[in-house]
C-alpha cells in the first residue's frame, strides 16, 4: 500500500486532525541522482535515492537496496514504514530508505565496491551519524557497509563508525545482530500468546537468514516447526522437524529428506496454530485468504498480508502480528549498534539480547493495551501508537500546521 492510501485509511479512522495527518503526507527530504555504475564492463547511469521521512524523534535511519526494481515510490514507502516501526519500538529514530536501480547479480566483486563508495560520495551530504544512519537492505550486507563506512570516513576526515550500522564486528558492528529480527519477533510473539512453546506449532514461509533464525531459535525453545518452505519446495512433518540437523544440511542439499515435500505454497495453508511470512511481501492476498488455517500470523517479512486479505482475516479473528512490530528487533539492534559507536563501548551477546528483550515485550505490551482499550487489531493499534508518538513529537517541535496549506513564504 502507498502513503497516501495508508494515510487515506488512517484517516478515516479519525485519529489525528487534517493538519496532523497533512504533515505526514510528505517526507522530510528526498534527494534523487544518477550515478554512473560499471556493470561486467559497461557503463550506464543509474538512477539512485534517499527518502527521509521525519526526524522529529531522531535522526533518520533505514537500508540502502540495490536492486533493479528500485523506484522512488517504493523507497518512499518504505521511509514512512521505517518511521512507523522506531515510533512503535520507542526507540529515538526516524525513518529513511535508499537504493541504486541496478541488478548488483552481473558485477565483479570490484565494481559493486564502486558503487557502495560512489553512493556515499553522491549522498554524503545529507547522511551523518547525527542525520541520518544507513545499514543493509536487498542485495547489501556487512560487506558493504564496511566499504560505505570506510568511504565516508575517508570523505569526513576521521573514523566515523556511526555513520553506518551492519557493519562486520571488527569494524565497530554489534554482536546479535545476524539474528535479531528473528529472535525479536519470538519475543513478541511470546509475548501475545499464552500458550506454551511446547504445545504451539509453527510454520515457517521462507528459509534465508530471518526464517532460518526463526526456526532454529523456535526450535532450540521448544516450538514444535512443523512446515519449512523455501524459494523451491516445502517439508512437512506432523511431528515437528529437527531443524538443527535441515539448518546444517541446507546449503548443500536445500530441504531435501526432511518429513514430506510439498509444493511451496501448501506452507500459507496448513493448520499450525502460528504461521510465520518470512519471504517477500504480498504472499497472503485476497485470493488465497481465505485458505489461511492458522489462528495467528507473525509478519517477519515487510506486508506480507495485503490489505484485503488484512481485512478477510481480521473479519474472521485470525491474530495478525503486523511487521511494524513482528520485524522491529532488526532496527532495535541497529540502534544498539548505532548507540555502542557513539559512546565508544561494545555491549556483550547477552546484554543485547537482555536489551533487545526489554524493548520488544515494552511494543508489545504498548501495541496489545491499545488494541485492547480502542477494539482496535493489532495493526491498527500499531499504527495508532506509532504514529501518534511522531506526530507528538512534531508538534513539540512545532511542525504541525494548523490546516491543510502548506505556506509558500520564505
Amino acid at each position: 500500500m502507498t502513503v497516501s492510501g495508508l494515510l487515506k485509511a488512517v484517516g478515516a479512522e479519525k485519529w489525528f486532525s487534517e493538519g496532523e495527518l497533512d504533515s505526514l503526507k510528505r517526507p522530510q527530504r528526498t534527494v534523487c541522482s544518477r550515478i554512473p555504475v560499471r556493470a561486467g564492463g559497461q557503463t550506464r547511469l543509474a538512477e539512485a535515492f534517499r527518502v527521509q521521512y521525519s526526524d522529529s524523534r531522531g535522526p533518520f535511519k533505514g537500508g540502502i537496496r540495490f536492486h533493479s526494481s528500485v523506484s522512488l515510490d517504493e523507497v518512499t514507502e518504505l521511509a514512512f514504514l521505517m518511521a512507523v516501526k522506531c515510533a512503535v519500538a520507542d526507540i529515538p529514530l526516524g525513518g529513511s530508505k535508499g537504493g541504486v536501480a541496478i541488478d548488483p547479480a552481473g558485477m565483479t566483486l570490484a565494481e559493486k565496491e564502486e558503487l557502495s563508495r560512489k553512493y556515499v560520495r553522491e549522498f554524503y551530504g545529507v547522511i551523518g551519524p547525527d542525520s541520518d544512519v544507513p545499514a543493509p537492505d536487498v542485495n547489501t550486507g556487512e560487506r558493504e557497509m564496511a566499504w560505505m563506512t570506510d568511504e565516508y570516513s575517508r570523505l569526513s576526515g576521521r573514523w566515523t563508525p556511526a555513520a553506518f550500522t551492519g557493519k562486520p564486528i571488527i569494524l565497530g558492528g554489534s554482536l546479535g545482530r545476524k539474528y535479531s529480527t528473528s529472535l525479536g519477533g519470538l519475543m513478541v510473539l511470546e509475548a501475545l500468546s499464552k500458550k506454551k512453546a511446547e504445545k504451539t506449532t509453527v510454520a515457517v514461509q521462507g528459509f534465508g537468514n530471518v526464517g532460518m533464525n526463526f526456526a532454529r531459535i523456535a526450535f532450540e525453545r521448544g516450538y514444535r516447526v512443523v512446515a519449512i518452505s523455501d524459494v523451491n519446495s516445502c517439508v512437512y512433518e506432523e511431528g515437528g522437524l529437527d531443524v538443527a540437523a535441515l539448518a546444517a544440511q541446507y546449503p548443500y542439499k536445500g530441504l531435501t529428506g526432511f518429513g514430506k515435500e510439498l509444493a511451496r505454497d501448501d506452507l500459507l495453508y496448513l493448520g499450525a496454530d502460528v504461521l510465520v511470512p518470512a519471504a517477500l511481501g504480498g504472499a497472503i492476498t485476497a485470493q488465497n485468504a481465505s485458505k489461511i488455517k492458522a489462528s495467528t500470523i507473525l509478519e517477519l517479512s515487510n506486508a506480507p498480508v495485503t490489505p484485503e486479505a488484512d481485512a478477510l482475516l481480521d473479519s474472521i479473528g485470525t491474530t495478525i502480528v503486523p511487521d511494524v512490530l513482528a520485524n522491529a528487533g532488526g532496527v532495535v539492534v541497529s540502534y544498539f549498534e548505532w548507540l555502542q559507536n557513539r559512546l565508544g563501548k561494545q555491549w556483550t551477546e547477552d546484554e543485547i539480547n537482555s536489551r533487545l528483550s526489554s524493548k520488544m515485550i515494552d511494543a508489545a505490551n504498548g501495541v496489545s493495551k491499545t488494541a485492547l482499550k480502542e477494539g482496535l487489531s493489532l495493526r491498527k493499534a500499531a499504527y495508532k501508537l506509532g504514529l501518534t508518538r511522531i506526530i507528538t513529537a512534531e508538534t513539540a517541535r512545532n511542525r504541525i500546521v494548523s490546516n491543510t496549506t502548506v505556506s509558500k513564504k520564505v
